[in-house]
């Protein structure tokens, strides 16, 4: 039975087996992860510049409470790597706006079923509301078009919250015209046969989310679309973010680490830069997310199977591979590749991702999930003609299909007391990746701010000569 598009749900609808994966329930939170969660971001300062004592602490401390006017829930994918001196450290791949990972997280009270769910409506998602001056009248709403485990579990928590009804809206790419419409930025749903305005609305729309939604709108939408188009769901433009702020940064001997990117790149260039690479790369579509879009390259037989694909934009973004010692990009800095997860009983090193979400409050920062993500086949000490890189590279879990998207479940990794074993990851490594996504973040929502005019408007012109793909241009709603 398919879902209806527009639900109306009520307070004391939360069921645990409904919202979060079988497993996770049932799972007790790792230790050291429990002690990450509760060491509070002073702590992290102050144990982050022990260890890094180039980094100005006043500097890291004004990161960690930095309040994003847009960007206020965000997940950064990260990668452990290493380089042929043994210097590790996580690097940012990405970093998504309105990204799953409550499904995947072991309570940290085991009486809360709310739990993270909870977290981030609590501390984040209200406060922006109740702060928030000349909000039309209306309901509240949280808005999806994929991940229905999480967003009815949103839903549902939101509606025990506040102690009133809250409407899920379906907004799938097409025929979400027929229920909702944005009227003076205004945005209303049909419900029961009524218009009904919405004051603020919960978003979990991440397949381009432009196409539906304005960048700016007078109901509150948390995260805005701006956010999406500023970084958030735009990887050339996020590039860009990350090169602005890391200059900006400089001084203090914090910068967000990220592998060597080429911007703007069409596709007859492509070939150009995977060469100057040393024919290892990844090549990407850098408005896509969970998975779709991105090909990496480690032969001549998958540049070509890249080159044959037809491609709904202009523009690309050509970056480093992170490979194995034997195989990995050439850049102008270090050579890195995958730290890996523990060598399994067959001795095989997987290559395995962190998702690190984090929410922002009236003080700054905060965590709220983390989950690990293998890929489907163990790291190679070499390359031949036949590789499949993407099955020892690509970690993404989430599977488009003919019939909607399903989940690879199989490679998740709980941050449980059994999984983070054989991640490898110490106390210090989940610090730095806190602040390295936390720092993707602030970096993204300046370029929202660059993007907002003075009379809070969507600057269009800008954003064409930072995007310089007519494609991606003319699908944004205004």
């Amino acid at each position: 039975m398919s879902t209806p598009p527009v639900q109306l749900i009520r307070p004391g609808q939360f069921a645990s087996d409904a919202h979060y994966y079988a497993r996770v329930p049932n799972t007790r939170l790792h230790p050291l992860v429990r002690s990450f969660l509760s060491l509070g971001n002073q702590r992290m300062v102050q144990r982050y510049c022990h260890l890094h004592p180039e980094a100005d602490p006043a500097a890291v401390a004004q990161v960690l409470s930095t309040v994003p006017r847009s960007f206020r829930w965000a997940g950064a994918d990260l990668l452990h790597v290493t380089d042929e001196r043994g210097v590790r450290g996580n690097i940012v791949i990405e970093t998504n706006s309105c990204p799953s990972g409550q499904k995947s997280m072991p309570l940290r009270k085991e009486d809360d079923d709310l739990g993270g769910y909870r977290l981030l409506l609590e501390r984040s998602f209200l406060p922006m509301v109740r702060a928030a001056r000349k909000l039309p009248e209306g309901r509240l709403a949280v808005l999806w078009d994929k991940n229905e485990m999480e967003t009815s579990g949103y839903a549902a928590a939101l509606a025990d919250l506040t102690g009133e009804p809250v409407l899920r809206v379906h907004l799938p790419r097409d025929g979400w015209e027929a229920h909702a419409r944005f009227d003076a930025g205004v945005l209303s749903i049909l419900h029961e046969g009524q218009w009904e305005p919405i004051r603020a609305a919960f978003r979990y729309v991440t397949q381009q989310p432009w196409t539906r939604i304005p960048p700016i709108t007078r109901t509150l939408i948390y995260n805005p679309v701006l956010a999406c188009l500023a970084g958030g769901r735009n990887k050339l433009l996020a590039s860009k973010a990350y090169d602005l702020f890391n200059a900006d940064m400089a001084p203090t001997g914090l910068g967000i680490r990220v592998p060597e990117t080429i911007w703007d790149v069409a596709l007859p260039e492509v070939p150009l830069w995977v060469e100057r690479m040393g024919g290892v790369a990844v090549v990407k579509d850098p408005y896509s997310n969970a998975g779709q879009g991105v090909f990496t390259i480690t032969s001549a037989r998958e540049l070509q199977a890249f080159m044959d694909t037809k491609h709904r934009y202009d523009r690309f973004i050509v970056q480093a591979l992170v490979g194995n010692l034997g195989w990995t990009s050439r850049t102008q800095g270090a050579r890195l590749y995958h730290v890996g997860t523990v060598p399994d009983r067959h001795n095989r090193i997987y290559v395995a991702d962190t998702r690190f979400m984090v929410g922002v409050g009236p003080e700054g920062f905060f965590p709220i999930a983390i989950y690990a993500r293998r890929a489907a086949e163990p790291l190679a000490d070499a390359l031949t003609d036949s590789t499949d890189s993407w099955s020892m590279l690509g970690t993404n879990l989430s599977v488009k299909t003919e019939d909607g998207w399903t989940t690879a479940s199989n490679r998740l990794m709980l941050m449980d007391e059994r999984d983070f074993n054989r991640l490898g990851l110490g106390l210090d490594d989940l610090t730095e990746a806190y602040l390295q996504t936390c720092m993707a973040v602030i970096a993204i929502d300046r370029m929202a701010e660059r993007l907002r005019s003075a009379r809070n408007t969507f600057r269009r012109r800008l954003f064409r000569s930072l995007v310089p793909d007519p494609a991606l241009v003319e699908e944004i709603a205004l």
